[in-house]
């Protein structure tokens, strides 16, 4: 499922217009990435938490050369899913 098909499934599920969809679509995304942007989680009970992790600086290797390069430390996104996720599922 793309983010159309998600948007159309929305949209009739909630009796509600496609663009009307988008918008809050948009705005649940938009939420979501301020929260992680904070450092913050974003719990959705029965489907998971978005939370943000951290991947400390490495040493990797050039896959063409073969030298070894520094690869910085960074902030990731992550999915945790819930319990009622994971039964739906199985």
């Amino acid at each position: 499922m793309n983010k159309t098909e998600l948007i159309d499934h929305i949209a009739q599920q909630a009796d509600i217009s496609k663009a009307a969809a988008g918008r809050a679509l948009e705005a649940a995304i938009d939420g979501v990435r301020a929260t992680l942007k904070k450092g913050g989680t974003v719990t959705l009970v029965g489907f998971g938490t978005f939370a943000v992790g951290k991947r400390t600086a490495r040493t990797g290797r050039n896959p063409r050369t073969g030298d070894a390069i520094k690869i910085k430390a960074a902030k990731v996104p992550k999915f945790r899913p819930g319990k009622a996720l994971k039964d739906a599922l199985n």
